[in-house]
């Protein structure tokens, strides 16, 4: 069974082109346009791991990831962020990786497959070194 990855940004333009790497590269996939909805899909779906932008409309992404963490199921769930705002690496300090738009898809998939590998070896996820 293909990992599952849930992409939470509100431009619809970045969803599908996170979707189709994603998908292309032997993910599966759901989105959210919000951190609202994203909690929502992130119960529904159980994800292997969250993309998340930080600036969105109704509930940005650093409000997001604290309630995330707050639910027991999901505090180790790895995080990439993915946004156009300076500063990101500070946003969410446990974040597995931030990467700033425009970014490298080749890059955001070493990432992800480093980090979905470790998780399924070791049952953790690796936190990136501050």
């Amino acid at each position: 069974m293909p990992h599952k990855i849930l992409v939470i940004d509100d431009d619809p333009y970045i969803v599908k082109y996170l979707v189709d790497i994603l998908s292309d590269n032997g993910y599966a996939t759901c989105s959210a346009s919000d951190g609202a909805e994203g909690l929502e899909l992130l119960k529904k779906e159980k994800p292997d791991l969250v993309t998340l932008d930080l600036e969105m409309p109704n509930e940005w992404g650093p409000r997001f990831y604290r309630k995330m963490t707050k639910e027991p199921e999901f505090k180790e769930m790895p995080v990439i962020v993915i946004s156009g705002l300076s500063g990101i690496h500070l946003a969410i300090r446990n974040a597995v990786a931030s990467l700033k738009k425009p970014f490298d898809p080749n890059q955001l998939l070493e990432i992800i497959r480093e980090t979905l590998n470790s998780k399924d070896s070791t049952g953790k996820v690796p936190l990136k070194d501050d």
